[in-house]
């Protein structure tokens, strides 16, 4: 037999990676052997393996056989994740362009056109892994909607909620205006964007007078319920316990002080509209302000949008600032570069919004994470990376688990709804 002088991974990756494969070379049984075991981190059945997939198979790939050759009983489980925000968003897509749209179709009948989506793609990345020579237990393969999966949600989900640790309320949480759902901290990605900061003039009740706000959202302005000063500002001291009028929709609205107001940035005063922003929500809470939501889930303007109802947000944003400029009540624009959340599946960004959700509690279940590597039982490699860990397990927020989807699981609670007897 004559050797080829180039390697051919076609002639030989193929034929040994099936010798494996039929042998049941990658397959484990339990038996008194060390275990190790690597759970495949899923990746979503929607796409194909891009590099970072790559990079991460390849590392776990390496650390399973070397477990085999060290003698242990190796079990390295492969799975694929329904991705619910992604895979329905194809879905949809893909309906559009046969010219079905979802709100035509019942829970069941999309529900059908999600599966043979996730049967026809779902193996792609499947068969991915295995060209990449992924030693994975291929006969312990997982779907994160399979029969056993799903009861596995339902049962954790009911185990917590007895626990205390799952609780339904109204919270601000992160929304996707395209996707129309909740999305958790992890689902949105900060991006830096050039926008302008608008000065906007609020004018004193009763008062030839006005006082500047600086903002990058005046389409929020119809929720203001308030404007803050840093009571410690001698800049903005003479408006202590005056009243100003909101541009355009003329709503009087209270200065309340807070040292929460960052007296270097813009003009010291704050517009709060608790409605449409983490920080402005707690304000709200804090001094009992009422919050206006101003924008319908597919991020148009409601009816709290007075004379822009009906409008897509970022038109509004353009519409607004010719009347303020046409009312006199904008004083300047700046160019302006901040960080805006971006959707991580759909891509587009994400409003701050308050909305009726299921929610996780976190501290508990952080508290014994972080303690396993501040007592180093678990390391990181490298050890930077510990701070980091413990920045976030320090700051943690309690986790938005409920979406306003139809792909994915279902939260296990109905409600019965009482009839009047009149």
């Amino acid at each position: 037999m004559e050797i080829s002088s180039k390697y051919s991974p076609a002639e030989i990756e193929q034929k040994w990676y099936q010798y494996w494969l039929d042998n049941g070379f990658f397959h484990s049984q339990p038996d008194d052997r060390k275990p190790y075991t690597v759970v495949i981190p899923p990746p979503n059945v929607t796409g194909v393996l891009h590099m970072g997939h790559m990079l991460n198979n390849t590392i776990q790939d390496i650390l399973v056989r070397r477990a085999r050759m060290m003698g242990k009983n190796a079990c390295w489980v492969p799975g694929t994740d329904h991705a619910s925000i992604a895979t329905e968003a194809k879905v949809v897509a893909k309906l559009a362009s046969e010219g079905i749209q979802k709100v035509n179709l019942t829970r069941g009948e999309f529900l059908k056109h999600a599966w043979d989506w996730t049967h026809k793609h779902g193996g792609i990345i499947l068969e991915q892994l295995k060209k990449l020579g992924c030693s994975c237990d291929w006969e312990r393969t997982c779907f994160t909607m399979d029969e056993k999966r799903s009861k596995s949600v339902i049962k954790v989900f009911c185990d917590l909620y007895e626990k205390g640790l799952i609780y339904r309320g109204v919270r601000m949480v992160n929304w996707d205006p395209q996707a129309q759902t909740a999305l958790s901290d992890e689902e949105v990605n900060y991006k830096e964007q050039n926008g302008k900061l608008y000065y906007l003039r609020y004018k004193i009740a009763d008062e030839n007078n006005y006082a500047v706000v600086a903002t990058t959202r005046p389409e929020t302005i119809m929720g203001d319920t308030a404007m803050c000063i840093n009571p410690n500002n001698p800049k903005t001291a003479w408006l202590k316990g005056k009243t100003v009028i909101v541009p355009l929709i003329n709503r009087k609205i209270p200065v309340i002080e807070d040292d929460y107001v960052d007296m270097e940035f813009g003009t010291g005063c704050l517009k709060v509209t608790p409605a449409h922003d983490v920080n402005d929500y707690v304000l709200g809470e804090k001094y009992n302000l009422p919050s206006i939501d101003v924008f319908n889930d597919n991020g148009t303007l409601n009816e709290n949008g007075a004379m822009y109802a009906g409008m897509d947000r970022f038109e509004c944003r353009k519409k607004i600032e010719k009347d303020l400029e046409n009312a006199e009540l904008l004083e300047k624009t700046e160019s302006y570069t901040n960080k805006v959340g971006f959707s991580e599946r759909t891509d587009v960004p994400i409003e701050p919004k308050l909305s009726m959700q299921w929610f996780l509690k976190m501290d508990k279940l952080a508290k014994p994470a972080l303690d396993a590597v501040e007592n180093d039982t678990i390391k990181f490699y490298p050890a930077k990376f510990k701070n980091t860990y413990r920045h976030w397990m320090e700051n943690i927020k309690d986790w938005c688990i409920s979406r306003q989807l139809w792909w994915g699981h279902q939260i296990p609670v109905w409600y019965v709804v009482e009839k009047s007897n009149n």
